[in-house]
């Protein structure tokens, strides 16, 4: 039996480690029956399971699928999709409801978790945008030549390991801010600096920094003047800074004037070319990945999802 094109296929994406984690679900639902969408709704078990179930949505023929979650989830919801070929990616739209540990792209659309009836209404409208894709292409342990598509942005160093360190710690703080603090504290027991080598443009940067953000968009608010849609990267490149430098900059980061730093440098750019971050971590969207081995290139693909936005 053929779906309906009107009607949307839901992924809902619990909270791990909350209490109470349905809740959100529940005004979800009563926001969709009160407006009339039409709807099928499948939940994911676990992370591993978004992009199965993703996969099953595009293929069952949803034309309109919905991620109740947060940037990790959009962002499996995201590399499944690029897998099917373009005239199958062109026919399907991709919207999100937030509900994760880590909201920023839906929190770039002003989409707001505590208002779920506002992103109802703005989705209904189907006012849809094309927008673009970050990449980093890199090797794996295996030798396998390897790539990823992100939404936001790709952290290598401090702010990996801190973004990381939140989304467990808020898994079971339930505070954004408490987290992240909490992050901060921890993280004082951390490496701080790491060896680079990079290629942004035509400057080639050869020194010890202590974090770099690669953003399509907003980065976690290290790159806050990025935005998906016009096939470029912004980059912030921090250099080590004294301590009391440090605590300013992480202040200047909770209260988004991560640029004014005096030891963050920031660039713009179609491509960069990692050449080397000895054992710096790598974090995609938010969610901590496999270390590369040696090189990897991070670029911007233009105009490649369809995504619903506000009116």
């Amino acid at each position: 039996m053929a779906i309906e094109a009107s009607r949307w296929g839901i992924l809902y994406c619990p909270k791990k480690g909350i209490n109470r984690k349905h809740k959100q679900w529940e005004k979800v639902r009563r926001a969709l029956d009160e407006r009339g969408v039409l709807y099928d709704f499948v939940q994911s078990e676990n992370a591993d399971s978004v992009e199965r179930l993703t996969r099953m949505l595009i293929h069952n023929g949803y034309k309109t699928i919905i991620i109740v979650g947060g940037d990790s989830a959009l962002n499996d919801a995201v590399n499944c999709l690029m897998k099917e070929e373009k005239k199958v990616r062109d026919e399907i739209v991709l919207g999100v409801i937030p509900n994760g540990v880590v909201n920023d792209f839906a929190r770039f659309w002003n989409f707001k978790e505590n208002n779920v009836a506002q992103t109802i209404d703005w989705l209904v409208k189907h006012r849809v945008r094309k927008i673009d894709l970050g990449c980093i292409r890199y090797t794996n342990k295996k030798g396998e030549k390897c790539h990823r598509y992100f939404l936001n942005c790709v952290n290598i160093g401090l702010i990996a390991d801190i973004m990381n360190l939140r989304r467990q710690t808020r898994s079971l703080l339930g505070s954004r801010t408490l987290s992240f603090v909490v992050s901060l504290v921890i993280m004082i027991f951390h490496r701080l600096d790491y060896k680079v080598d990079v290629k942004i443009n035509s400057d080639v940067i050869k020194r010890r920094v202590m974090t770099m953000c690669i953003g399509s968009g907003p980065g976690y608010g290290q790159t806050p003047n990025a935005v998906p849609y016009n096939g470029l990267l912004d980059v912030s490149l921090v250099y080590h800074p004294e301590v009391i430098q440090l605590l300013g900059g992480f202040w200047l980061l909770v209260t988004g004037r991560f640029l004014n730093h005096r030891c963050v440098h920031p660039y713009r750019t179609r491509e960069v070319i990692v050449r080397e971050a000895k054992h710096a971590m790598v974090g995609i969207d938010g969610r901590l990945m496999r270390t590369p081995v040696g090189e990897y290139r991070i670029n911007v693909e233009q105009e490649v999802i369809n995504f619903l936005i506000p009116d």
